[in-house]
């Protein structure tokens, strides 16, 4: 199989590649990024004239069931996703190697996105017993996390952090305390007291980041924080990185937009954990990215059914099925001016991959074919309803955004096509 895509904007931060240019790919491989190719036949041509033509994005949190995979690996195609992360805390727990050949056949099966799983740190996230972190290695996990389970005794988390940086497995860390975040639901402050809502202090992320950052530290295990929603927690993960220590970070894309007066009335699609907070934070957070403390952007994509949006907001579930407005959302800050298109295709490509310590991310010669392309004046309405994923659950419907991916591919293969 010989592919041609012609005439259109390559951008692959990685490369540093940032012009008009044609792609060749043989065999799944790009055999060349230039100009004209003599002698080259090919079997399928793609005219890419006025697109965006980057590598495949890289999701690093992405929750679905076994029997999910199928629908949100369509999910993820269509948002220009070719490999994502399940976290430990799915169906089954990723503690033993079963669980991971067990969604890696359905991954196979389902044929699209590449599904890649991170290990749990403790035996059924309970916190009490280290889980069998050299077989799950050994099994493919590319790194250890405890979910979103936090691990109450600190001398076990110092130990599992201990034995991941003896086996050079990154850690994976949703910073919340237990105590301090409680039975809340939105953000400490005037909007949670305005609604009489149980409120999730910024001390409940901070407190957690300081404590890990000190064992991080101790312990020398490379280390990387998930869902980052506050301003403070910005400032002390960029200081420990100007210190030398090996940790990165990671925002959802709705916590760049949103606020917590985007809960308006009780709107259960904003209900999300960690919580939406102040505007102040949010434009911390964007800060964040340019200044390259936080080096990703992530979907934190849960996809839920109808019902459990339903009712009063603190008794609906949290979370948001965001697999489909991953880029648009991180596009929407280049339209706004809060980012280059470089930094933001690096923050949903090369940098997640690095992260994950893959090869991918890329748009090299001699690498695999994983490309999204992408059409930038689109000017297309959210509408979750015509979501592929089984989840609607999505705040930005009625949204308008300026970019949507055309083609998918993987291995030189199209798994998308916006026009079939």
């Amino acid at each position: 199989m010989k592919l041609h895509i012609k005439n259109g904007h390559v951008v692959d931060p990685a490369s540093q590649l940032d012009f008009q240019q044609d792609i060749f790919v043989e065999n799944g491989v790009i055999i060349a990024i230039t100009s004209e190719l003599n002698g080259f036949v090919a079997d399928q041509e793609i005219d890419a004239t006025g697109l965006i033509v980057c590598p495949g994005l890289i999701d690093l949190n992405a929750r679905m069931t076994i029997k999910g995979i199928e629908s949100e690996t369509h999910a993820a195609v269509k948002g220009g996703i070719t490999a994502l992360c399940i976290p430990p805390d799915t169906t089954p727990i990723i503690d033993n190697p079963a669980a991971i050949e067990l969604i890696e056949d359905h991954a196979k099966k389902a044929g699209r996105t590449m599904v890649h799983t991170i290990g749990a740190l403790t035996q059924q996230l309970e916190g009490k017993l280290l889980s069998e972190m050299l077989a799950l290695k050994e099994a493919g996990c590319l790194g250890v996390s405890n979910g979103l389970n936090t691990i109450e005794n600190t001398l076990i988390q110092r130990r599992a952090m201990e034995y991941a940086a003896t086996l050079d497995l990154t850690l994976f860390i949703n910073a919340a305390d237990p105590w301090l975040q409680a039975q809340g639901c939105v953000h400490e402050g005037t909007v949670s007291t305005r609604l009489g809502l149980g409120g999730i202090p910024e001390a409940a992320e901070t407190i957690a980041v300081s404590r890990d950052l000190l064992l991080i530290e101790q312990t020398g295990v490379n280390a990387h924080f998930h869902n980052i929603s506050t301003a403070r927690a910005v400032q002390m993960i960029g200081e420990a990185q100007q210190r030398g220590l090996a940790v990165t970070a990671d925002v959802c894309a709705h916590q760049l937009h949103l606020t917590e007066h985007d809960i308006g009335n009780y709107d259960s699609l904003s209900h999300v954990i960690p919580p939406l907070r102040s505007i102040r934070d949010r434009d911390q957070l964007q800060q964040g990215l340019r200044d390259g403390i936080i080096s990703a952007i992530c979907s934190n994509h849960k996809p839920l059914s109808n019902d459990a949006k339903l009712g009063p907001f603190a008794e609906t579930t949290p979370g948001i099925s965001g697999l489909e407005t991953l880029l648009p959302l991180t596009l929407k800050m280049v339209d706004d001016d809060e980012l280059s298109l470089q930094q933001a295709i690096a923050c949903l490509t090369s940098q997640p991959a690095a992260i994950l310590g893959i090869d991918a991310g890329h748009l090299k010669v001699g690498s695999q074919a994983d490309i999204c392309i992408i059409n930038p004046d689109a000017h297309n309405e959210c509408q979750p309803e015509q979501f592929a994923s089984a989840g609607k659950n999505s705040p930005f419907k009625g949204w308008l955004f300026n970019n949507q991916v055309v083609h998918t591919l993987i291995n030189g293969q199209t798994v998308f096509d916006l026009n079939k």
